[in-house]
């Protein structure tokens, strides 16, 4: 090429605007939080506490949709089918992970399809007996389960939930043979188990902290590695000798696959932000939960972890997929 014509075709190329790392025209409509829950759980709640502060530093609304079912089924194949423009949010938990496991020809890949952000907050479960049961500890409820085989029931939020996979890892972790008795929702779990229909579960504590102190219900332990900082006095379920049957309860943001890298990035540091505040600290708090962020990558890999988990405990306890 003749010198006159690099030289033009160079004025040419330093005249374009240059191109920003950055989404030059975002969000530039309303966000929504696609929850597969209905309103009114943890996950509701945290979902709105950081809807809220994303309205605030984005400068548009945030909207929490909440479409419940199919063990989180229905609000998966929404946000995969959503644009992979950074507009729609998925507020993913527990029955994300538990869903490749529990339903056969999924109309999305839950690896594939979705993009991580962060992981938000988490709660170890507990493990909790009706008053009732003559135990005082772990270990004697392993020994009464092992005793009574198939007579000590232990109840759940719904087949798949992280209280129901609680459940499975510890009658897997303890070699006892426990009767599942699945419910629709955590609520309902503490009605039972104030009832004396269910035994036991293994579930987020705080909702049936009122109770122990009442005396009707009993927690035996921590399902976590560590003791709990906001439960100092209860011992895990390691200390008392089962191990392997740690039960982690979080909640994470991600977005459709093919959002841009820069969008990703930019709800990365807000959440972040958010669930730091104050207001948010002392919400998750209530219900037992602490702030834990990841990178995207750091996400990613605890989901494909979460996943392999709970497909090994499905196998072992004989739970087919639908």
């Amino acid at each position: 090429m003749p010198a006159f014509l690099r030289l033009a075709a160079a004025a040419l190329i330093g005249a374009l605007p240059a191109q920003s790392a950055h989404p030059q025209a975002w969000p530039v409509k309303p966000l929504r939080i696609v929850v597969p829950l209905a309103p009114g759980g943890g996950n509701d709640t945290i979902a709105r506490l950081v809807g809220a502060r994303l309205a605030k530093s984005l400068g548009q609304q945030v909207v929490v949709d909440n479409r419940p079912g199919g063990g989180s089924a229905i609000a998966s194949e929404l946000v995969a089918r959503a644009p992979a423009d950074g507009h729609t949010l998925y507020l993913v938990s527990t029955s994300f992970t538990a869903a490749p496991s529990l339903v056969r020809n999924l109309p999305y890949d839950t690896l594939r399809d979705f993009a991580p952000i962060t992981r938000l907050g988490v709660v170890p479960a507990a493990l909790i007996v009706h008053a009732s049961l003559p135990v005082k500890s772990v270990k004697d409820l392993v020994a009464l389960a092992r005793a009574k085989p198939g007579e000590i029931t232990f109840g759940s939020s719904g087949i798949g939930g992280g209280s129901h996979f609680g459940g499975e890892l510890f009658r897997l972790a303890t070699g006892t043979d426990l009767l599942h008795v699945p419910y629709k929702g955590s609520a309902l779990v503490t009605t039972a188990l104030l009832s004396g229909e269910v035994m036991m579960a293994v579930t987020n504590p705080i909702s049936s902290l009122p109770h122990v102190k009442a005396g009707r219900l009993r927690l035996l332990g921590i399902a976590h590695s560590t003791r709990w900082p906001l439960l100092p006095g209860y011992p895990t379920l390691a200390e008392s000798g089962v191990r392997g049957a740690e039960t982690v309860i979080w909640n994470g943001m991600a977005v459709r696959e093919g959002t841009p890298a820069a969008i990703i990035e930019h709800l990365h540091t807000e959440l972040v932000k958010a669930v730091n505040q104050p207001d948010v600290l002392n919400n998750l708090a209530a219900d037992g939960s602490r702030p834990m962020t990841q990178s995207p990558a750091e996400f990613g890999s605890f989901l494909r972890g979460e996943i392999a988990k709970r497909q090994q405990v499905a196998n072992a306890a004989g739970i087919r997929a639908k």
